[in-house]
């Protein structure tokens, strides 16, 4: 096959069937029977045939990526799009960015104009929970297009960069273990991520390791950013007599802890000496905070590199690439957060 992007013209002679016909199959009209369609759909993944996005048409050409994420307040975001953009720089391509908040309909909205404005290829991080309608990814999957996950999705055959959650989580609580604490509670994430239902779960193994255990009121909603951990933190300990106080704390994230802490300052309650604390992320600003946390360490710019180097390559080859799965470990960092008892 010479050096070139297959066509819609090659999709259909090797299909044997009309350009129309490979038209409908893209645009999933119910126009063409289940033998035909799946004809037509294995002849595209053999070719690595990907449709011209319909918005780039009447534009020179560039190329570029799209990068989804969560929360744009969120520094965590902002470092993994500190290596994205360091890799596109390197490779020739710019990158868009667009934020769901947490909102799936955002996040399909987003990606459908990500796609519109001519991104070559997508990196997402995926809103996902017990209702989240996954079509918009299904449908990416069926024209060819390319992206890559920053979070496991079950059931999505994709390529994926992520950290391992469970075993960072659980490390962090059998610190805090190891360190002499009996009463530890876990200040979960949103009900839309993933991690938050991994490192929930590092925790339960902690404590299943251990001689300790830990019931459903050990784990204390709270979500993703700083007033989340502040409000959680004031609710939770308000109200609480110091020996019946935990004595540590993991956080969903390094926002969350930070919000906590500030909530125990105004309380009167003294982190570290009444109170450890432990968060997750290793933020580039953790370091220089009133009291610096212990926390996971997430190689948060690796990540990003990778990913894009993955997205491109599979943006670039001239033949389908399976999908290619990518694990960061996450290990903690112990700084003034937290304390022996």
């Amino acid at each position: 096959m010479p050096d070139r992007r297959p066509t819609i013209d090659d999709v259909a002679r090797g299909a044997g069937v009309s350009k129309a016909t490979v038209s409908a199959v893209l645009n999933d009209k119910g126009t063409v029977g289940h033998a035909t369609r799946d004809r037509v759909i294995a002849v595209i993944n053999q070719l690595n045939y990907r449709p011209s996005n319909p918005g780039s048409r009447a534009r020179p050409r560039h190329r570029c990526i799209g990068l989804v994420i969560k929360e744009i307040d969120n520094p965590y975001y902002m470092e993994i799009a500190a290596g994205i953009g360091a890799f596109c720089r390197r490779q020739g391509y710019s990158v868009l960015v667009g934020s769901s908040e947490g909102d799936p309909a955002a996040e399909r909205e987003m990606i459908d104009l990500l796609c519109e404005q001519g991104a070559d290829g997508l990196v997402i991080t995926p809103v996902m929970n017990a209702d989240t309608d996954l079509s918009h990814l299904f449908e990416l999957k069926r024209r060819n297009y390319p992206f890559v996950l920053l979070e496991q999705i079950r059931g999505v055959r994709a390529s994926l960069v992520d950290v391992e959650n469970v075993d960072a989580s659980r490390r962090a609580v059998e610190f805090l273990i190891e360190e002499g604490h009996t009463r530890i509670v876990h200040l979960a994430g949103p009900t839309y991520s993933m991690h938050s239902e991994e490192r929930m779960d590092g925790v339960r193994r902690a404590f299943s390791h251990s001689s300790l255990t830990i019931g459903d009121e050990a784990i204390i909603p709270a979500g993703a950013h700083l007033e989340d951990g502040y409000r959680a933190g004031l609710a939770y300990f308000r109200d609480l007599a110091p020996a019946d106080r935990p004595t540590g704390v993991t956080c969903y994230n390094d926002l969350v802890a930070l919000g906590l802490c500030r909530a125990l300052g105004e309380l009167g309650i003294s982190v570290p000496g009444d109170v450890s604390v432990v968060g997750f992320d290793d933020l580039a600003m953790i370091p220089y905070m009133g009291v610096a946390l212990t926390t996971v360490h997430v190689p948060k710019v690796e990540m990003g590199e990778r990913a894009t180097e993955m997205l491109i390559r599979i943006i670039e080859a001239r033949k389908a690439q399976p999908p290619e799965r990518v694990t960061f470990d996450g290990n903690l960092v112990v700084r003034d957060s937290t304390r022996r008892l």
